[in-house]
């Protein structure tokens, strides 16, 4: 794969990210207001690893480390997204696999 594919997929990834959080700031009105907090923890880890996943082309690994942050985005955020909007825990079940993607991510990096 083109090391400069994870560009693009980071120039998507970005555009959700501030969409997302934009909705989250002045739209999101959930009855539990902790689930607010929920929604940007979201947003934030989203933005930081899209902004990190620009760095993929320049990587020993770039297919590794932008797979592996982009899986951490989906899985982490995409489940805490999922969380927030529907007010309840029981989705998530996947952010745990999305942490460890992203430590796995910043882990290949050594290597």
């Amino acid at each position: 794969m083109d090391p400069r594919l994870w560009h693009k997929i980071a120039a998507i990834s970005g555009m959700a990210a501030l969409g997302l959080g934009t909705y989250g700031f002045h739209a999101f009105k959930p009855k539990n207001p902790a689930y607010k907090e929920v929604w940007y923890t979201a947003s934030l880890y989203h933005l930081v690893h899209t902004a990190a996943l620009l760095a993929a082309p320049t990587t020993t690994r770039p297919n590794i480390f932008g797979a592996l942050l982009t899986t951490g985005i989906l899985a982490f955020s995409g489940t805490c997204y999922a969380v927030a909007y529907l007010e309840d825990r029981k989705y998530a079940t996947l952010a745990p696999f999305g942490g460890f993607a992203f430590i796995g991510a910043w882990a290949s990096l050594l290597f």
